[in-house]
């Protein structure tokens, strides 16, 4: 998630999040339109900073209790404790060091799993430091960078939580040149009717980027690949 967009999420959800825990309101308590209105607004508002919090760089350790306590001397109309002008300032500087924080961890625990991983029989290693693995070999053409390829696959994190798959789904498209580096290179490896197994460094995939929710910035990444069809 980038570091303005949470921000967002963050003010407007604070208001649903002080709401379901401040006031402890039941459908019991919503007697008129206007309550249920309410509710609905903060209950919107709520769900978007609890799927966004716990995700974002450094959001776990947010007190919970000073965002309520923040949000009712705002309602109320007290003067905050932080000037109004310096707030936005403060929390992109606190998720830029916590992003940056993240960032170095996940080089470490990357370059940590890729060193482990290239010792493991059957696992091969490229200039690039892309590594791969044959789960099965086909007998077809190999792609060029110029092609559009037909693929089944699956994406997951080092942890082996799945951030992405064709399963259930129809096979992917694109042109060979116009992904991430890793598949670029790895799929030219791959003649039609294999099935490679992609151990993708944070250079080959996303980089300092995170992806929603699952690829963190500086993620080495897994992918399944099988390659289906080369389209010239």
């Amino acid at each position: 998630m980038q570091i303005k967009s949470f921000i967002v999420t963050l003010v407007a959800g604070s208001l649903a999040f002080a709401s379901c825990n401040t006031f402890k309101t039941s459908k019991s308590d919503l007697k008129t339109l206007a309550d249920s209105t309410a509710y609905a607004i903060g209950t919107q508002f709520g769900t978007q900073l609890n799927k966004g919090l716990p995700t974002a760089p450094g959001g776990k350790n947010l007190n919970h209790d000073i965002i309520l306590a923040a949000f009712n001397e705002a309602l109320r109309g007290k003067e905050p404790k932080i000037p109004l002008e310096k707030l936005q300032k403060v929390t992109e500087s606190y998720f830029m060091k916590a992003q940056a924080v993240e960032s170095t961890e996940n080089l470490k625990a990357g370059k940590k799993f890729l060193d482990e991983n290239a010792k493991k029989s059957g696992v091969k290693t490229t200039a690039s430091g892309l590594q791969y693995e044959v789960i099965k070999e086909g007998n077809g053409s190999k792609p060029i960078p110029t092609d559009t390829v037909k693929v089944n696959y699956k994406g997951t994190t080092i942890e082996g939580k799945v951030f992405d798959s064709s399963e259930g789904k129809e096979p992917a498209k694109f042109p060979l040149n116009q992904v991430i580096p890793a598949w670029t290179e790895g799929l030219q490896l791959m003649t039609v009717g294999s099935k490679y197994k992609l151990y993708v460094p944070a250079a080959l995939g996303y980089g300092e980027r995170s992806m929603g929710t699952e690829i963190k910035p500086n993620s080495v990444l897994i992918f399944e690949v099988e390659l289906l069809e080369i389209k010239k």
